[in-house]
């Protein structure tokens, strides 16, 4: 059931389409839901065009995710939508093409002037490589899914047993929570049109990236900040574990640890942010 996605109270209908709706010439002739509740529209993003969505998606608006999650994404049957499936595809198609460039462009204490950082990987075709750089991606985006799948969706979940947050039961949600709130990461195509320094940019994007997700599993989950950290940071010390693993079978195990690869780089935002925040918190207690 679709929400209000100003006071999240739950409504039938978010527009009211009136006979001759199809007729351009009489224009479109719906009606957006005004909420009973706070009095004001329901969704007035059904209106708006993609380019004002994504832009409240970088400017972390909480209606919009509301719009995305509750009232125009979500499936019968807990079932991914079409277009997230595209965009999971687009991220890890990006994610595979920056984790190359920042491996590439770290520079390790051993390596000598014209060799490259990828060792003996560098030396394979570029069918190889890129099937490598594809698998490390693939496992760390996987293992940062699957860990706050299991915190929010399983009965074994140590949350849930704890009564810290209530079970999701649609565990697909909260992919689409994640993959929605990771759009930011598409910021790097600019790359292909002004060239940057790229670790500078990774770890501004890093921020981004972790206070998006932050902020898409409080609103779906509707729990506490402090529980949506938790989740953000769990998944981000997946997400480097496996990939961290993944460069150690490949002998790379020297390369994570020295520069800023896409493998580690939401778990050092985020614990920046919280360190942040503590810094914050407590100059406000003192003051």
């Amino acid at each position: 059931m679709p929400i209000c996605i100003e006071c999240r109270h739950p409504v039938k209908t978010l527009w009211t389409q009136y006979s001759g709706a199809g007729d351009k010439s009489s224009g479109h002739n719906i009606r957006l839901t005004v909420c009973r509740k706070c009095g004001r529209f329901c969704d007035k993003y059904v209106e708006h065009d993609f380019v004002v969505i994504f832009i409240d998606l970088v400017l972390i608006k909480p209606q919009v995710y509301r719009h995305l999650l509750h009232n125009t994404l979500m499936r019968d049957g807990d079932r991914f939508d079409p277009s997230i499936i595209r965009l999971g595809v687009l991220l890890l198609l990006f994610d595979v093409y920056l984790t190359w460039a920042r491996i590439e462009k770290q520079t390790m204490p051993d390596i000598t002037p014209g060799e490259s950082n990828l060792g003996r990987l560098a030396q394979q075709p570029i069918v190889v490589q890129y099937m490598f750089f594809l698998i490390l991606s693939t496992l760390s985006t996987m293992a940062f899914h699957l860990s706050i799948r299991f915190l929010t969706s399983s009965p074994l979940s140590p949350l849930s047993l704890l009564n810290i947050l209530q079970r999701c039961p649609r565990p697909n949600s909260v992919s689409t929570a994640l993959l929605v709130s990771s759009s930011t990461k598409l910021f790097p195509i600019l790359m292909v049109v002004w060239e940057y320094d790229v670790p500078a940019a990774a770890r501004s994007l890093g921020w981004a990236v972790v206070a998006n997700n932050v902020e898409a599993l409080r609103i779906l989950l509707d729990c506490k900040y402090y529980t949506a950290c938790l989740l953000a940071l769990v998944g981000a010390a997946a997400r480097w574990a496996v990939g961290r693993a993944v460069l150690v079978a490949a002998g790379l195990g020297d390369v994570d640890s020295i520069g800023e690869s896409s493998v580690a780089e939401d778990g050092k935002a985020l614990w920046a942010l919280l360190e942040y925040a503590k810094d914050w918190a407590g100059r406000l207690a003192v003051g």
